[in-house]
This record gives structure tokens, C-alpha cells and sequence, in this order.
């Protein structure tokens, strides 16, 4: 398997635009937080943060194919990953059923770093540190707010038996203790 290490050299060299590499980098941390929410054992944290940092290394390359996107990476990773975590990245981009616990954390943890990111650039420090939970639900419900992170989509933490809100504060609180690595 790949280490976390090579994982991260690779994002940066197939994706050119840091704000996309700081957003895999803010699904991994999702993603591990989820794991360990769910008290997986270490192997499967660093399996599912894996999943979440690479899932998007297709995406300046298929921006204009979206029909491609998660098809690629899964196909470039197929040595590298394990099946459910292949499966994981084909299901976020709703090329397969989201059927495990790591495609469903997946599909929802994706759109929501954007949805918390646009959260602290709306804020005069532009930082995640005073970002909140009541500020998050608020903004869930202005449609014209970061319009393209899918409520829908980030609405699927029901199936991982997250409310909304617990899922919004896991995410958030991840993303808040490791704000420098996502760029906030």
C-alpha cells in the first residue's frame, strides 16, 4: 500500500492547483476523523485518509470529461489501493453504489470541505479557528453559499448515522486542528 508520504508527491505533481490539493488534503483529514469516530483500528484510519486524499487526483484531467472523473484514478491507483478503497473513489464520483461505511464517508466528506472552507473566507480572518457550528448550519441554508458544495451529497452523512450536525462538527473540528495543511 501507499504511504502517506507518496500519496501526498503524487497529488501535488497530478494536481496543479494548490486549492484543489488543499481540499484532497482536507477530505484525508475528514476522512481519518470519520475512521477514528468510528473506532476502525489504525490500518483502516491510514486506509480511509488514503482514500480520502487521493480520491480527486483525476481532476485536471477530467474537468472537461467528467464522465472520467474517479474512473481514471481508480484505474492509475488499481496497484496502489485495495478494492474498497478503489471502490470508495469510484462511488464519491457516483461510478459505482456507495454500498461500505468508507463510500458513503466518502461521497458526503467531499463537497463538505469546500462547504467549510468557504465558511472561513467569508470570515474577516479568513481562518477555519473561529468558524462554528451555528454558523455552519446557518449558511446550510442559503442556497446561494457555496453553491457547489452539494447539500444533497453532504446530507448523506444520515447514511453513516451522522446527523447533520454531528457529522458538520467532526469534519469541522478535523479540519480546525490541522487548518495549516488545508491552507487556512
Amino acid at each position: 500500500m501507499m504511504d502517506r508520504a507518496a500519496a501526498l508527491t503524487l497529488t501535488r505533481e497530478r494536481i496543479p492547483n494548490a486549492n484543489l490539493v488543499n481540499h484532497c488534503v482536507a477530505t484525508e483529514v475528514i476522512m481519518e476523523a470519520l475512521a477514528k469516530h468510528f473506532s476502525l483500528p489504525d490500518a483502516d484510519v491510514e486506509r480511509w485518509a488514503l482514500a480520502g486524499l487521493l480520491h480527486d487526483l483525476d481532476y485536471a484531467e477530467t474537468a472537461e470529461d467528467f464522465e472520467r472523473h474517479g474512473v481514471i484514478t481508480a484505474e492509475l491507483l488499481a496497484d496502489e489501493l485495495d478494492a474498497e478503497q478503489l471502490h470508495a473513489i469510484l462511488a464519491h464520483a457516483d461510478k459505482a453504489p456507495r454500498e461500505s461505511l468508507m463510500d458513503r464517508a466518502l461521497y458526503a466528506a467531499d463537497p463538505t470541505t469546500g462547504f467549510i472552507v468557504a465558511a472561513a473566507l467569508v470570515r474577516p480572518d479568513k481562518s477555519l479557528a473561529n468558524v462554528e457550528l451555528r454558523s455552519l448550519l446557518k449558511r446550510w441554508k442559503e442556497k446561494a453559499f457555496a453553491r457547489g458544495a452539494s447539500r444533497e451529497q453532504m446530507a448523506a452523512c444520515e447514511e453513516l448515522d451522522l446527523t447533520r450536525e454531528e457529522f458538520l462538527q467532526l469534519a469541522l473540528t478535523a479540519m480546525q486542528a490541522r487548518a495549516a495543511e488545508v491552507g487556512l
